[in-house]
């Protein structure tokens, strides 16, 4: 178990990406070259077969028909003794007819067997030459080195001819249903194929065979078969050498692979430090957007844009906590100044002010006003609360231009000595809430008027229709709204102007209200200003029909 542990430890895979992404290649890699030299040896191996099959068959072709004639008709003693003189001749009278030069000086000694069985030798000077087979009236037979000839009968008989030659080893022989096999179906002469047979001594042999006898009707088959130890020994020193230069690529792969590999993940490490140094303290930090390769430019593009969207839903979730705080701190500051006032006239009149009926009478009703005020503004909370909520609309299908229409006696009354402009064109109609609508109005002409000067001023409301949408707008050329203000005219309890809007009851929430209304409606409200050039409230809402005709 403990032997079992300590080699799951040592090779469990490297922990950095580096380590890992090195030993998947060389891991991959070694199984390629595995994989080629296991080809190599296949493809060597059938390669070098075959081409010794091929010699081979040329060989076993040039043997004399003599030689084997005799054997094959079943006749005894058809082995010839050599052609007169060979017996005699000596190194002084030079190669033997038929043997090279490397024969004639190096050449193993040779031997024939003639009628009655005797071998006569021939002279050479000793050496590893090839086995020489004699033929009757013919120069000799050469064959190569561990080359051994064999015949076998359509009888079955099985006859070992180089038995009786230099060569000490016998030849390798097959089953008679293997070579009756081959008899069935004969091949002119020469098979083209060739067979690994196994000799009594365990060695493998390549074995080609040659069918004697006419077409169809054979006599028997010639065998010539070699050992493969030569032809093992050079596929085995070259997979040596492959295995050797494989080992060296494989090592100078890895040397020079690794400094590239550390240089390629230089960007994805930078990128870790950057992550490292990032919190919700400095969600402003980004990833290097192009770093040379596309997958890691992808993935801080990605990360950036993560970013972005965590900045900015921490800036809402700081934004939100502001308003709320700052909206808790409004309601109770508006809620605060009133129930102050019923207060203090609460205790002016406990302490006597009540006998008096003058200043009972102006405690009342100032305690009246403040108390209308209050509910005003929890009236106003409460819509708001449920605007945010589901807001429910009562709406039905109108006239939008009929609905405003009906306000121009109370907005003329609201507008006092000011120049009041009306213009509103007729014929669009939608589905609207009629009191929300109306509401929206009021609040955002209230809010005009508070502006505007009440002898010098202007206000206009005007709904006209732009394609499928009637834009409703209420302008005035009062005091204007500060650049740094727009952007907070529709905060809940935001005055630009704290001490006019007080002057005239507002609680900071008329333009919130209409901002959710007229979103509830599935339109859209916006503002322009300019300082001392007035102020234009926008209102967009969708319509069933608009004909623009001028009331």
């Amino acid at each position: 178990m403990i032997g079992v542990s300590f080699l799951r430890r040592r090779l469990h895979p490297p922990r950095s990406l580096r380590g890992r992404l090195l030993a998947v290649s060389l891991l991959i890699l070694s199984g390629l070259l595995l994989l080629i030299g296991v080809l190599q040896y296949i493809l060597m191996r059938n390669f070098l077969y075959t081409s010794r099959a091929e010699a081979m068959h040329a060989q076993i072709r040039s043997v004399p028909r003599e030689f084997y004639s005799g054997l094959a008709e079943g006749r005894e003693g058809s082995i010839a003794p050599p052609f007169p003189g060979a017996a005699a001749a000596g190194p002084q009278d030079g190669p033997v007819p038929g043997s090279s030069g490397a024969d004639a000086g190096g050449g193993n000694p040779v031997g024939a067997v003639s009628d009655n069985g005797s071998e006569a030798s021939g002279q050479a000077d000793g050496g590893g030459g090839p086995g020489v087979i004699w033929g009757e009236g013919r120069r000799p037979l050469l064959l190569d080195a561990h080359t051994m000839i064999a015949l076998y009968r359509t009888d079955g008989t099985f006859t070992d001819l180089q038995a009786e030659t230099a060569d000490e080893a016998s030849a390798p022989r097959m089953t008679d249903e293997e070579y009756n096999e081959l008899l069935a179906h004969p091949v002119y002469r020469v098979t083209r194929d060739y067979k690994l047979l196994t000799a009594e001594d365990g060695t493998e042999h390549l074995a080609v065979f040659m069918i004697l006898g006419r077409p169809y009707h054979p006599t028997g088959i010639l065998q010539m078969t070699t050992d493969t130890a030569s032809l093992h020994s050079v596929i085995m020193s070259q997979l040596l050498i492959y295995a050797a230069l494989s080992a060296a690529a494989l090592l100078g792969g890895s040397l020079l692979y690794l400094p590239a590999l550390r240089r390629t993940l230089v960007p994805l490490s930078n990128m870790g430090r950057t992550a490292q140094v990032i919190d919700a303290g400095n969600l402003d930090v980004r990833f290097l957007a192009s770093q040379g390769q596309t997958e890691i430019d992808q993935l801080s593009h990605s990360f950036n844009a993560m970013l972005e969207r965590l900045e900015t839903s921490f800036q809402s979730e700081r934004e939100a906590k502001e308003q709320m705080r700052r909206f808790a701190a409004d309601a109770s500051h508006e809620l605060r100044t009133p129930l102050t006032s019923i207060h203090g006239f609460l205790e002016v009149l406990l302490r006597g002010a009540a006998e008096n009926k003058e200043q009972l009478y102006h405690a009342l009703r100032s305690m009246h006003g403040e108390s209308k005020r209050i509910n005003k503004l929890v009236e106003d909370l409460l819509l708001l609360s449920r605007m945010d909520g589901a807001p429910q609309l009562h709406a039905k299908e109108l006239r939008l231009d009929e609905v405003i229409g009906e306000m121009r006696p109370q907005l003329e009354m609201l507008a006092g000595d000011r120049e009041f402009v009306f213009d509103i064109s007729c014929g669009i109609s939608g589905f609207y809430d009629p009191d929300k609508i109306k509401q929206v109005v009021l609040n955002l002409f209230q809010n005009a008027v508070q502006y505007t000067d009440p002898k010098t001023g202007k206000v206009t409301v005007s709904l006209q229709p732009i394609g499928s949408r009637a834009e409703l707008t209420v302008q005035d050329n009062g005091i204007g709204i500060p650049a740094e203000h727009i952007s907070h005219v529709f905060d809940r309890f935001y005055r630009s102007d704290p001490s006019r809007a007080r002057r005239y009851g507002g609680s900071g929430l008329g333009l919130s209200i209409s901002k959710s209304i007229i979103e509830a409606h599935g339109g859209e409200i916006g503002v322009t200003s300019a300082p001392g050039k007035g102020t234009v409230f926008r209102v967009i809402l969708p319509c069933l029909q608009a004909l623009a005709k001028n009331q």
